[in-house]
């Protein structure tokens, strides 16, 4: 993300400058030194917190629970106040496009909405404008091209290490559907960008009651499915039937 910001800076039509922030969270065995170098040797002007959140998220959270919620908590506290402090107008995320689809799922599956992550959105905190400049990037193509120049990868301890995570296994589910199914990934992104508000149940979304006969029909009426529109076939592509090739199933 941060080269392609960089890239960005050269031909973008407007002018901005970059602030790479990273978190230290002062986790066993971290290795403080690896970004530090690798910022420097870009030339870009960065910013390393240091903050011992892995104390706390060990001490808050029982042993064998999952920490991603209160570390997530407390990483995105601390982002904020970073960023005002640097006076930034814009913070700039990670998140890619397998990660918004498992966060629908997430809150599908366990929390009950129809929510994942929008490519851009005001902070909880009412102070700043979120974006995520890799919203339409596949985590696969990330990974090939982070091998390709050979960036520094820095595990966490904490998030994605943990077993059983609810995150894991949406993630091994879309992976298997990935393999076994190509093009359904796409499918459900392409889907999140199409959403038909008259065919779900949220009455916030569509007054289901105010609709009457008079109303005319609305998105398809009654069609549940919309299937795969057909290509067209020109009357000059179509093959003409031969009887002879008509199965008699009479005598099977």
């Amino acid at each position: 993300m941060l080269e392609i910001l960089m890239s960005l800076q050269k031909s973008a039509p407007v002018d901005f400058s970059l602030v790479a922030v990273n978190l230290d969270q002062k986790q066993p065995g971290f290795p403080g030194h690896i970004l530090p170098e690798y910022l420097e040797s870009l030339g870009v002007e960065y910013k390393i917190v240091e903050e011992d959140t892995y104390s706390i998220v060990q001490d808050k959270i029982p042993e064998g629970k999952t920490t991603c919620s209160l570390c997530s908590r407390l990483r995105r506290g601390i982002l904020y106040r970073t960023a005002k402090e640097l006076g930034a107008t814009k913070i700039a995320l990670g998140h890619h496009r397998d990660d918004i689809i498992e966060t629908l799922f997430l809150n599908m599956f366990h929390g009950g909405k129809m929510k994942a992550m929008p490519p851009k959105l005001v902070s909880d905190n009412g102070e700043h404008v979120v974006i995520r400049p890799l919203a339409y990037c596949r985590e696969k193509d990330i990974i090939k091209y982070a091998e390709m120049r050979e960036y520094p990868i820095i595990p966490c301890n904490l998030c994605g290490s943990q077993p059983n995570l609810q995150r894991q296994n949406i993630k091994q589910m879309l992976n298997g559907w990935d393999k076994q199914f190509p093009g359904r990934i796409e499918t459900m992104f392409r889907a999140m960008q199409n959403v038909v508000p008259s065919h779900l149940a949220d009455f916030e979304l569509f007054d289901f009651k105010s609709v009457d006969k008079d109303s005319g029909v609305i998105n398809g009426g009654d069609i549940g499915f919309d299937k795969e529109e057909m290509p067209e076939v020109s009357t000059s592509e179509a093959v003409e039937f031969d009887p002879k090739l008509q199965l008699d199933v009479t005598n099977i």
